[in-house]
């Protein structure tokens, strides 16, 4: 049985992440403008105004949408705005969308306003960068910085390296954009992503919240985050730390065991080799290998062999089993 292709949420991902590291979001995407603003000093998101201002306007496809407040560096301006559009496809009204945005935003505040984008589509080479007419002698232009993301692709080695966590996001964004339709290739630059946060980062919650972005970007297949889960549970323990195992903070629901055998066991019934491979008992001979090393040969024939009622037990005790024999105890 072949598995749908999962739909990518980037919306929830890239507005967390601009908001928690706006600051990080500014110098690496903006650097020139990171320049000219005072972070001594309180920053404001103004989302439910921003929608004010633009509710009536015409909305392409975006991924992102903030308006901020912020303090200048340059004498006589106190704070201006800086409007962030994060773009997910090609838009031919893209600039003239921003274009009617600035002016809006500058109507309703009387105040200077930045527009800045990111274009996360994937063309690197559709990068819009103005909008604006003339007409006998007068003349309304917006110039605005734009970023491709796709840009990056060749730098992907360098982000991994870099402590900006605007590098892992773009990197998980360029890895999840090739990696899809193979889930399997997803599963192993989520997993590589997972264990970098650890070792380039200390900070807990600096873990959590990249991580959480990683997470929703990445999407895999139920029994694929299961497996990916128990990994991390492994790396973890050999950590001796417990940051990114919490269930409940990223959904991986109790009962997502029995996701795992919702289609699968069909996969492992038809005898095809695709089949097999995302069948049940493959998923928890792989999971039981993680956690406890290779298995003898006693124990994989009895894995083939099992019923479905016993590879449901099995799966349910896996997290929380302290030892093999544990996971197998009265079957």
């Amino acid at each position: 049985m072949t598995t749908p292709p999962l739909t990518d949420n980037y919306d929830t991902p890239w507005k967390d992440a601009v908001m928690r590291y706006f600051p990080e979001f500014m110098a690496f995407y903006f650097p020139l403008a990171y320049a000219g603003v005072d972070w001594t000093r309180l920053f404001t998101f103004l989302d439910q105004e921003l929608a004010q201002v633009v509710q009536d306007a015409e909305l392409g496809k975006r991924l992102v949408d903030r308006l901020v407040q912020v303090s200048t560096l340059q004498g006589g301006i106190n704070w201006i705005y800086i409007h962030i559009e994060v773009q997910g496809q090609y838009d031919s009204n893209f600039a003239k969308r921003l274009f009617i945005y600035n002016y809006r935003i500058y109507d309703r505040y009387d105040r200077p306003v930045a527009t800045l984008a990111v274009l996360a589509d994937d063309s690197d080479t559709w990068q819009p960068k103005s909008f604006g007419y003339e007409l006998f002698g007068s003349r309304h232009y917006l110039e605005f910085p734009s970023v491709i993301l796709v840009q990056y692709t060749d730098q992907l080695h360098d982000l991994l390296k870099q402590p900006n966590p605007f590098a892992m996001v773009t990197a998980a964004h360029l890895q999840n954009r090739s990696t899809k339709g193979n889930n399997h290739q997803r599963y192993d630059a989520k997993l590589r992503l997972a264990k970098l946060l650890y070792e380039r980062d200390r900070d807990k919650q600096r873990i959590l919240d990249l991580y959480a972005v990683i997470d929703w970007m990445m999407t895999l297949p139920r029994e694929l985050e299961y497996l990916l889960q128990t990994e991390i549970n492994t790396f973890e323990r050999n950590k001796q730390v417990a940051y990114l195992t919490n269930a409940e903070r990223f959904g991986i629901e109790k009962g997502l065991q029995q996701g795992i055998q919702q289609g699968l066991l069909q996969g492992k019934l038809d005898g095809k080799l695709e089949g097999k491979l995302e069948g049940q008992a493959v998923v928890l001979t792989r999971q039981l290998n993680k956690r406890f090393g290779p298995l003898s040969i006693e124990t994989s024939q009895r894995l083939q062999l099992a019923t479905s009622e016993q590879l449901e037990c099995w799966a349910d005790r896996i997290l929380d089993a302290p030892s093999l024999a544990a996971v197998f105890d009265m079957h």
